[in-house]
């Protein structure tokens, strides 16, 4: 399926369910995109992962790679302990994402995408170890083959812009979700796509409600219900000459399947 021309896929992680159960969800859907999280096939049960992931007869458009200690249950929590800013994991993270790079490389995608993380240039020490932090991960991306690309949210549009312009580096990109904007009460998500539209490689689909109470999540709500706006988002896509992949993400309601399913219905009737 496309939208106007750009191929829908969906997250695989939106869906919660295992490799062959993202491949049936999609036929229903009617995609063969998919944004595909990859952590499952990294360590023990790895290659019996990897091996579903490669019998698929579906297109991936990125890989997506996750820590278990990251913990969203408030602005607070997800502060210090998102992406690759707690220092106790470090290590650890990077080695999952060095052999997450290589799984991409392997399986011939593109993109491998992460939240890093509050980068918070407010505060001098902590901005300089994340982007010493950022720089490793780009260059093990850079290695395989791979860009890197930072998920949108953490930080206004002008902020990112002015982290990615200092860092410079040709293996980093973002993924840019409009929701993430809203609910991280970060800014316009439209203003932000012309803000960052040098760096934008992949989309996600995804919608929300500001919050009326600063300092805590706004609601994610189905695509099209919310504060993004349609139109204008495909508009200000097609005024930057976006010419990548729309990945629909629901990480919230009781019905994933059918917000999905209304996304695409959705995405279709604005073609």
């Amino acid at each position: 399926m496309r939208c106007r021309n750009w191929p829908v896929g969906v997250c695989s992680w939106s869906l919660q369910t295992d490799i062959p159960g993202v491949a049936k969800a999609m036929k229903k859907l009617g995609l063969q995109h998919v944004h595909l999280a990859i952590a499952g096939a990294i360590g023990a049960g790895g290659k019996q992962c990897l091996d579903a992931i490669k019998a698929q007869d579906w297109t991936i458009t990125s890989t997506m790679l996750n820590f278990a200690h990251e913990d969203y249950s408030t602005l607070d929590t997800i502060k210090v302990t998102g992406g690759i800013v707690p220092d106790e994991y470090w290590q650890g993270d990077s080695d999952l994402f060095a052999q997450a790079a290589e799984i991409t490389a392997e399986l011939g995608v593109k993109y491998l995408s992460m939240h890093a993380g509050f980068i918070d240039e407010t505060d001098k020490a902590h901005a300089a170890k994340i982007t010493d932090r950022i720089r490793t991960l780009a260059d093990m991306a850079e290695e395989n083959g791979v860009i890197f690309l930072l998920e949108t949210g953490q930080e206004s549009a002008k902020e990112l812009r002015h982290f990615l312009e200092k860092l410079d580096h040709n293996s980093v990109g973002v993924n840019f979700d409009p929701a993430n904007m809203i609910l991280y009460d970060k800014g316009n998500p439209i203003k932000a796509v012309h803000t960052l539209a040098p760096w934008i490689r992949h989309i996600h689909v995804k919608d929300a409600l500001r919050t009326s109470e600063p300092g805590t999540w706004g609601a994610e709500v189905p695509w099209g219900d919310g504060q993004v706006g349609i139109a204008e988002f495909l508009a200000a896509l097609e005024e930057v000459g976006y010419d990548g992949a729309l990945a629909i993400e629901r990480e919230a309601g009781d019905d994933r399947f059918g917000d999905i399913q209304k996304a695409v219905q959705r995405l279709a009737a604005a073609s």
